[in-house]
Formats: structure tokens, C-alpha cells, sequence
């Protein structure tokens, strides 16, 4: 296995750091972050980083999260935007503690990023809403181009290792439910081995997802986080995993990616490429036409090039944050200097923006620490208007 490198690595990954984004690439580890970033591929974690559910595989904090960031989509849309990638993958934390678990947040995350980046392909990677349908038709409303949840294991084992909120059956129907409302999106999941399962049960759940309507099924081996996580059971052949493979396609999945190192966004943009577009010149295998290796590099080449040109205009433009932040400076400066003093409870603040007036990133910084520079407009604009009102 290559180590992450290259110049096209380390261009991300400092990007990813100065936008404070949290990446499940190298949180969770994974093995093809170098190569997924080099294909403009990355996934982004949303609502927080910590989980209402405790699985005994995943990596991620389990605890009490934060409130809600309303300005979070906005700040992932105009951070993406501005970054060389093709293809993202909207992955989120289980959060119990919200009503409808979510769904709006990473709704509003894909339709800022629709709105910002046509050529962008995005997918969602969700948990399963316990089960509410609303919350699963919110996401396909924002019309994400995959909508993704892994069922993680096969049946038997699911109450030994997930969460004991979670469940095959409903995990099952969160990927049905998608398919029923929204028949030509693309459905996909993920199956982990090596965790106490046998092969014939994981052909069990392939043909289980298969029912449920799944066109894309990746299977990975498990790998085990730290001591205190499930222990790895076994370490299933390259062989065992072409078997896999083959019986996938057979079943009728668009694609199935099939690997030890394989992963749920395993080269995403390739995966969708080969599933959905069908190039000329592809070639019929047991799933299906796939596209010709050499198209399909074509392809990612030309569509990586019309990432950067897109992410290249995006940076070069001011965001509606920096927009509304210079109107509210706007608005103290025709009230006069005398105004922010007058205003005990936000002068500090006033001031503060006024001080980084025509300053881009001083005005990021103000729009994350106000949450949302168009409500400090707003605010401001009601601040003059009571202060013109007679006493």
C-alpha cells in the first residue's frame, strides 16, 4: 500500500486544516486517502464530531453533542466549493437528540453546494433517521446524486456490534424507503467482514440489499481502531473478496467494489463514473456495461479540470458572509463613529466588524464567530432603526 503523497495530497489536506473542516479520510485512517484525494474525492463530516450512538467498530467520540451550527452549511459549501474536488461525500454523526436526526442540516448542505458548484457530484452518507421516513425524504428532496447508507454487517451480528438503537431490518428500510421515493437516484451500501461473520451470510446481505433496491455495494475488511474495540475475527482472502465480486454483479448491482482495503467512498467519483455514465466503448461484464479503463481516466481527468477551474472562481469571489458582513459595516459608517458606544450590549462586537472592514479573512473570522453575518445585518439594521426612533 502507497503512503499518501504528492502534491495534490498536501494541497488538501492544508486546506482542509485552514477551513477547519473534519475529514473522515484521516480521522477514521482510511487507507486511500492519497489516492481518493488524488482522483478529487473527500469525505466531510457534518454535525459535529460527536455521536448520540456507540458502535463497537467506529472510531468516533460517543457522547452529548454541541448545538447545532445553523451556519455550518453555508461555511462546508463555501469551503468545498473553493477546493479542486469532483465528487464529495456528506457523511454525518448519528444525532438522537435532534428531532428529525439531522436530515435538514445535511439537506441544507447539498442544495448550498448544488447552488455553488453545478459540476459537483455529491452523496450522502446518512444514518438511519430511527427510521422516519420525513427525515429520509428531507435528503432526497435536496436531490443529492447517491444517497448512502451502510447496513455495516450481516444480520446475526448486528446486535453484538452496532448500536443497540440501530437495526438490520431498519437499516434495510431506510434504503428501500430512498429507492420508493426516489426510483433514479442511486442507492448504495456498505458491508464490513471479518467481524464474526461467514461467507454465506454475506451473500445473505448482498442479496438482501439487492432487494431493497442498493445499485452499489462496496465490501471492506474490518480493521480494528484501537484495543478497545471488536476484535478482528479473521482476515478474508483477495480471493474470498473477487468471489464477493462476482456474486454482487450477479445479483444485479450496478457496481460492486470488492477489497481488503476497500471502503464505503472508496474512490467515489470512479465508482459513479462506471455505474451511472456507461462511457462509449465499455465493455458487458455480469453487471452490467462497464466503461473502458482508458475512458473512464478521460473522463476523471476532464472532469477534475472543470473542479479546478469551478473552485478556482468560487475563490476568487467574495461569499454572501463576506457580502452581508461589508453591509453591516456599511450601515455603521453612516450612523457615525459615535454609534457602537451607544450600543452597550454589541459595541464590542459592532467594533469589531467595523475594524475589519475590506479584510476577507477578518471578515470569515467574524461570520464564524457571529454565526451568521447576515443575521448581524439584520441585527444591525434594527440597532440604527431603534436608535432613529424618538424616546
Amino acid at each position: 500500500m502507497r503512503a499518501p503523497g504528492g502534491d495534490r495530497y498536501h494541497e488538501l489536506k492544508k486546506t482542509f486544516r485552514e477551513l477547519h473542516l473534519f475529514t473522515v479520510c484521516e480521522e477514521a485512517h482510511c487507507p486511500n486517502v492519497g489516492e481518493c484525494w488524488r482522483e478529487g474525492t473527500a469525505t466531510v463530516m457534518l454535525l459535529g464530531d460527536v455521536c448520540t450512538r456507540g458502535c463497537r467498530f467506529c472510531a468516533v467520540t460517543t457522547g452529548r453533542p454541541g448545538a447545532l451550527d445553523d451556519a455550518e452549511p453555508e461555511h462546508v459549501a463555501q469551503a468545498i466549493g473553493s477546493m479542486a474536488l469532483q465528487y464529495v461525500v456528506l457523511t454525518m454523526v448519528d444525532r438522537d437528540d435532534l428531532p428529525d436526526g439531522g436530515a435538514r442540516q445535511v439537506a441544507r448542505t447539498v442544495e448550498a453546494l448544488k447552488a455553488l458548484r453545478s459540476d459537483l457530484l455529491v452523496e450522502t452518507l446518512v444514518g438511519d433517521f430511527q427510521g422516519q421516513p420525513r427525515s429520509i425524504d428531507t435528503v432526497l428532496d435536496a436531490k443529492p446524486d447517491v444517497f448512502a447508507h451502510n447496513i455495516e454487517v450481516v444480520r446475526r451480528i448486528t446486535r453484538r456490534v452496532r448500536d443497540a438503537r440501530c437495526g438490520y431490518d431498519r437499516s434495510l428500510s431506510v434504503l428501500r424507503r430512498a429507492k420508493d421515493q426516489a426510483p433514479g437516484r442511486i442507492t448504495k451500501s456498505s458491508i464490513m467482514v471479518g467481524i464474526g461473520e461467514t461467507d454465506e451470510e454475506v451473500v445473505e446481505t448482498l442479496s438482501d440489499l439487492r432487494t431493497a433496491g442498493v445499485d452499489i455495494v462496496t465490501v471492506g475488511q474490518y480493521l480494528r481502531p484501537s484495543p478497545k474495540h471488536h476484535e478482528v475475527m479473521r482476515f478474508v482472502t483477495p480471493e474470498t473478496f473477487r468471489e464477493f465480486e462476482r456474486i454482487a454483479l450477479g445479483l444485479g448491482f450496478r457496481y460492486a467494489a470488492c477489497g481488503p482495503l476497500v471502503r464505503s467512498s472508496y474512490k467515489a467519483a470512479e465508482v459513479f463514473l462506471r455505474s451511472v455514465l456507461k462511457p462509449e466503448g465499455g465493455h458487458e461484464t455480469a453487471g452490467g456495461l462497464q466503461a473502458a479503463p482508458s475512458n473512464i481516466e478521460t473522463l476523471l481527468e476532464a472532469r477534475l479540470a472543470e473542479a479546478r477551474a469551478a473552485a478556482g472562481r468560487i475563490a476568487a469571489a467574495p461569499s454572501s458572509s463576506e457580502l452581508a458582513a461589508r453591509e453591516a459595516v456599511t450601515l455603521l459608517r453612516q450612523e457615525g463613529p459615535s454609534f457602537s458606544d451607544s450600543v452597550a450590549g454589541e459595541a464590542e462586537g459592532l467594533r469589531r466588524v467595523t475594524q475589519v472592514a475590506g479584510e476577507a479573512e477578518g471578515l470569515r473570522r467574524v461570520t464564524q464567530v457571529a454565526g451568521e453575518a447576515e443575521g448581524l445585518r439584520r441585527v444591525t439594521e434594527q440597532l440604527v432603526a431603534l436608535r432613529r426612533k424618538p424616546a
